[in-house]
């Protein structure tokens, strides 16, 4: 047609996709913590773990404007550095969970039959306890440390994937084109990650969009109850862990790592509602 503009689906995609307001101010934020994050040497002030005992439990001032911690500690320096943990934490586990879940859901849609069954039984299993508490339960067998819970948030994090991933694989697998390719004499690796992958992904990345932020929770929650990051080291559960026996008297020390977990976890959220808004074209 003459005048029509034909865009590509990446095109079609960010256009969509720079409507969402919302989604736009959560992306600016979390871009802004992960450059904090990144360069954290250059942006913070002072060392995470240096301790000035003449300033201890300062609240915020000109020179420290988070105030200080029990050791002189400067906070905001430490929830930059800090970010730099939960934001690992949170994509590493993220993107674990989201490779294991997303072969065991291609296998187990694609294949059917009792492969189907028992991978998804085992799903089930985990899916039956709490993420939170087999987080806790990963982490006790295997010890205390940021490795370990990066490895326990993953596992809660297979289950789904995997359903989301079968779902999809399911309903592609009735596709004309998918038969047509099947008839043809396309073999299975070809057809699963040629054909079926890509159009699963867009599920895949809306839920590791929203997964960051339960990710990041769950880590601070660990941290929190001692399972996670260990002293001294930075790390947003553990400083409030820490501050909440400084309550009523240097009520800063848990303020401000709480919103530091709020902000970055209501970004990754509200984005992820954007981009389900941007790739779902159902809801258009």
């Amino acid at each position: 047609m003459s005048g029509s503009t034909i865009r590509t689906p990446t095109a079609e995609f960010m256009r969509r996709f720079m409507r969402q307001r919302v989604a736009l101010v959560a992306l600016a934020v979390i871009m802004l913590i992960v450059l904090a994050a990144l360069f954290a040497p250059l942006v913070a002030p002072f060392e995470p773990a240096a301790p000035d005992y003449d300033s201890i439990l300062e609240g915020p001032s000109a020179v420290h404007w988070l105030g200080t911690d029990a050791y002189g500690r400067d906070v905001l320096s430490r929830i930059i550095w800090g970010g730099r943990v939960s934001l690992t934490v949170g994509f590493l586990s993220v993107a674990l969970g989201a490779v294991f879940g997303v072969m065991i859901g291609l296998v187990s849609g694609f294949f059917g039959g009792w492969l189907d069954a028992l991978l998804m039984r085992l799903m089930d299993v985990l899916l039956a306890f709490p993420g939170i508490i087999l987080a806790i339960g990963v982490v006790a067998l295997l010890g205390p440390g940021i490795d370990n819970v990066i490895y326990a948030i993953a596992v809660f994090s297979v289950p789904v994937f995997a359903r989301l991933v079968r779902g999809s694989t399911l309903e592609l697998k009735q596709t004309l084109y998918l038969q047509a390719a099947r008839s043809i004499g396309v073999k299975a690796p070809m057809l699963m990650f040629r054909h079926i992958l890509p159009g699963a992904m867009p599920g895949v990345i809306v839920y590791a969009s929203l997964r960051l932020g339960t990710s990041i929770l769950t880590a601070a929650s660990l941290s929190f109850i001692g399972l996670g990051a260990r002293p001294p080291s930075a790390e947003w559960g553990a400083m409030l862990a820490d501050g909440r026996s400084y309550l009523g008297v240097a009520d800063h020390l848990t303020l401000f790592p709480g919103l530091a977990i709020f902000a970055l976890v209501l970004a990754f959220n509200l984005l992820g509602d954007g981009l389900r808004d941007a790739l779902d074209q159902k809801l258009r």
